[in-house]
């Protein structure tokens, strides 16, 4: 569907924030037109806008925006705010991503979560990046880092093709109308570095060497400074932002629970919540990762460092490590480069900032911060020595192992087979290994298990996964058990298939995948299956060892309703790692009434010295605070969310983890500098965050 629009710019244009008005708008207008996309629908309301109706077949339905000229330059402009209104019942994620002739990496994009029928404004920033260079320089090893215009997979603002507007697909009918497209002089703006003289870029504290910003390290001095304010702050305000608390931050200003000596879940006025060990409702306001250390590597890329300590240094030496592994993704994931040298600029800073007896100050402080911030929850991927200090509340995880279907695919790898022997005697074993330190600890939440497992885009791939995979295969010989009870004879299921297997052995050892549209319902159900068994496998192993304790889920990341269904069916609490503003996951319908927590959110921004936002980017530090409390009081909001936990403690290191990730997303930095902005927004959730909870209807 191909729809142009008149060269009138008044109607859109009295819809744009006034920030955008005052640059150009780009629709409605003589040089640009709406096409529908795949799966799309159309049509101009009466009041002027685009109205957009999308269906369930393509995976980005939506609209774009064409210059008519073929491509136009952007690169003097900051930002483009495109007004946008959710013409549906249900809440709708609307996103951007602008695109030029090729296919680009890193193109500028954003998103806006609208509820329904509600308006407002998708505003992204078109320069990524404070600073470009000025001529191609080859890095390596980080997800960002400065780059020339139209270098590599980098954007090229110059050539600016389209705008795509739309909706991600979730299995259901959407629509949003566009009432304008503008862009502006505000934004990012960028410094143009020298490639010539670019390197080395790293200082000695691990930072940015070529700009300044509030919070920069430029000697030890300032560490010991920052050390001592600090001090007198987290003793001004060592009881933290709410003091109607018990020992565990649970609300002892509110209703008396039954106290069981554990954590555990109950639903109170409508609402979900936890329940800590002394009976007093719990929201779980917590952070991951709570650990001192930004390992980075090193080999292969020496250049990039301007001073860092011999391996030999009796103070710093120990900051040096050997990964003798690819990383699942990154310049690591090389074999070429295995084995790598590290080092960890964050343990070197804390060296410098406490002494000698950095590991056992860093550990008093991180609890320390946590009650002044109004934080409550050491979340997953802390330090163990940490936790088991006792002072703030935590969660615990294990991983499954066993053998993986081998016709099944990931970002973190291929899924385990639930119905491999293997896979029940690995829950055990890590479900005794957790028990070990925390499974009658009152100071415990509950156990997570695994991390963002590859559930597939469909409702059928795992179905697809066993299909492809070996006769013996054990979800594969279950699969078969499953068919032979519903088929019989394995003529039955040929007639149903149009297949043509010789014996039930023969389905075995074949490994295509049937017609879709004949085999689609027995492709779910073996989807199902499959997952049921994954969540009723590690239930019943936690609940043999420790029924009092709290199985977390799995922290899902991708996934389509039947996994939220069947986690709800044995999980105490589904959590979803719901990266976004705000957070728009909930149940299905068909899925049992249980508690959710955000497992994972974060929120960067660039303008204090890193190359990357992590997986949602904003303007700067008081946007990301903003979000942060947006975020955290949606889910107070939300019925069933009984906490949230942001990803993570520390920022990644400059230079990035082995895999790559570099992201400005802790609420410290790599040199232990806590960014005032965001602590100052977990402050404020943690202020009034029961009562609004409870009072909220």
């Amino acid at each position: 569907m191909n729809l142009a629009m008149p060269a009138a710019t008044t109607l859109a244009a009295a819809a744009l924030s006034a920030a955008a008005a005052d640059g150009v708008v780009l629709w409605p207008s003589g040089e640009t037109e709406l096409r529908a996309q795949p799966d799309s629908a159309l049509v101009m309301s009466a009041d002027g806008a685009a109205e957009v109706r999308t269906g369930v077949e393509a995976a980005f339905p939506g609209v774009r925006m064409d210059f008519l000229a073929g491509e136009r330059d952007l690169s003097s402009y900051g930002s483009v705010v495109v007004s946008v209104s959710n013409i549906t019942d249900r809440a709708e994620k609307v996103q951007l991503s602008v695109k030029g002739e090729t296919v680009q990496g890193q193109t500028p994009g954003g998103s806006v979560n609208l509820a329904p029928h509600a308006a407002g404004e998708l505003r992204v920033d078109l320069k990524n990046m404070p600073w470009a260079l000025d001529a191609p320089l080859e890095l390596v090893g980080m997800r960002g880092f400065p780059k020339a215009p139209g270098q590599g997979s980098t954007f090229d603002l110059r050539r600016v093709c389209s705008f795509h507007i739309f909706l991600k697909q979730d299995g259901n009918p959407g629509g949003f109308a566009v009432r304008g497209v503008a862009v502006s002089d505000d934004g990012a703006e960028q410094k143009i570095l020298p490639a010539a003289t670019f390197l080395p870029f790293v200082d000695r504290y691990g930072q940015f060497a070529h700009d300044d910003w509030p919070g920069k390290v430029h000697g030890d001095a300032d560490l010991a400074a920052a050390r001592e304010a600090e001090d007198a702050w987290l003793a001004a305000n060592a009881e933290g932002p709410a003091r109607d608390l018990d020992q565990y931050g649970g609300w002892a200003g509110g209703p008396q629970l039954a106290a069981t000596g554990f954590f555990r879940t109950e639903k109170v006025n409508g609402k979900w919540w936890f329940v800590d060990p002394e009976g007093h409702l719990f929201f779980s306001h917590g952070v991951n990762a709570v650990a001192t250390g930004a390992a980075t590597g090193y080999s292969f890329r020496e250049n990039y460092f301007s001073h860092l300590p011999p391996k030999d240094d009796p103070d710093f030496g120990e900051f040096w490590s050997v990964q003798d592994r690819p990383a699942a993704h990154g310049f690591y994931r090389d074999s070429a480069h295995v084995p790598f040298a590290l080092f960890d600029f964050a343990k070197a800073n804390a060296r410098r900032k406490y002494g000698p007896d950095w590991k056992t100050q860093c550990a008093e402080r991180a609890h320390a911060r946590m009650r002044a911030w109004g934080l409550n929850t050491i979340a997953c991927w802390s330090d163990l020595s940490i936790r088991e200090m006792r002072r703030t509340p935590y969660t615990a995880k294990f991983n499954t192992r066993g053998p993986a279907i081998e016709g099944s695919t990931g970002w973190w790898g291929k899924l385990r087979d639930p119905f491999a022997p293997a896979f029940a005697e690995s829950c055990h074993a890590g479900v005794a290994e957790v028990a070990a330190t925390s499974g009658d600890d009152p100071w415990c939440v509950g156990w997570f298990v695994d991390n963002e497992l590859s559930w597939g885009s469909d409702d059928f791939e795992i179905g697809r996964a066993v299909l492809r995979s070996p006769a013996a295969q054990p979800a594969k010989v279950a699969t078969r058990g499953l068919l032979e009870e519903k088929y019989g004879a394995v003529e039955a299921l040929n007639a149903a298939w149009g297949t043509g297997y010789a014996s039930w052995d023969a389905f075995l050892a074949a490994t295509d995948v049937p017609d879709e549209t004949r085999s689609g319902a027995d492709l779910a159900a073996i989807h199902r299956a499959v997952v049921a068994q994954y969540f009723r496998t590690v239930r019943d192993a936690i609940k043999s060892v420790a029924p009092h304790r709290l199985y977390l889920g799995c922290r899902i990341a991708w996934g389509r309703a039947v996994v939220y269904e069947e986690c709800s069916r044995y999980a105490d609490v589904v959590s979803v790692n719901a990266y976004g503003f705000p957070p728009m996951r909930d149940l299905p319908p068909a899925a049992e009434d249980r508690p959710m927590l955000s497992g994972e959110f974060h929120f960067g921004a660039l303008d204090r010295g890193m190359f990357h936002t992590g997986l949602v980017a904003t303007r700067d530090q008081d946007e990301r605070a903003d979000c942060y409390r947006a975020y955290v009081g949606a889910c107070l909001d939300h019925p069933r969310y009984v906490g949230t936990h942001w990803f993570q403690w520390m920022d990644q290191a400059l230079t990035g983890r082995p895999d790559g990730e570099n992201y400005q997303v802790g609420f410290v930095s790599v040199a232990d500098s806590p960014y005032p902005e965001l602590v100052q927004a977990a402050r404020d959730v943690a202020a009034t965050m029961y009562r609004r909870r409870f009072e909220c209807k």
